[in-house]
């Protein structure tokens, strides 16, 4: 029996990200896996700000600290991509691909303006992590789909044939058979997931 084709979407935060799970044709597609992933380990403190943290550094010191926390969230987005794909293999569903919503913020110059500009340090922060999941995924062999946020909901449009307007009410359907939480986070990580399972 062929196995049902998947996709993975991701929205992420600093130090986790929403992960969806959407299998099906892309026309009636169905939610199969939602959870939370952890980007960095249990040892490090709240709230995550690895750029906020190496301010506290000689800038150096600081570079070696924010790609040695890049290196571990990268492992660590590994682990939890490895465990989703375990558990979508024993469903029966084969990945075939991830979206990644992506941030519309200006990324600093260099890694000393990023510290020097509250505004650029959270940046920086989301485009660590956002890496850390493309890494992994694109070490896993998986294709990646990345999509600026704000042009999220238009591209859906366009892919899936629904009009931007209709889309948000077909996105908390989506969600309606598996329950709560269904947020903000949750829904655009699907539509990332959803775009990549009509495309790909």
């Amino acid at each position: 029996m062929e196995a049902a084709r998947a996709a993975l979407g991701f929205r992420a935060h600093s130090g986790w990200a929403a992960l969806v799970a959407i299998a099906g044709p892309p026309g009636a597609p169905s939610v199969i896996d939602r959870r939370r992933i952890e980007l960095a380990g249990p040892e490090v403190p709240l709230p995550v700000q690895p750029y906020h943290a190496a301010q506290k550094l000689a800038v150096r010191e600081a570079e070696a600290y924010v790609h040695r926390f890049a290196r571990e969230a990268q492992d660590q987005a590994g682990i939890a991509l490895h465990a989703a794909m375990d558990r979508l293999g024993a469903a029966g569903c084969k990945v075939v691909g991830c979206g990644i919503p992506l941030g519309s913020g200006r990324a600093a110059p260099n890694f000393a303006a990023a510290l020097a500009s509250h505004t650029m340090l959270h940046t920086a922060e989301g485009e660590l992590f956002r890496s850390a999941l493309i890494k992994a995924s694109e070490n896993r062999g998986l294709h990646v789909l990345g999509i600026r946020e704000r042009d999220l909901v238009a591209r859906g449009a366009e892919e899936l044939g629904i009009s931007a307007e209709a889309l948000p009410l077909c996105l908390s359907e989506l969600g309606r058979a598996v329950g709560a939480p269904w947020g903000q986070d949750q829904k655009l990580a699907a539509l990332a997931a959803w775009i990549v399972l009509a495309s790909v």
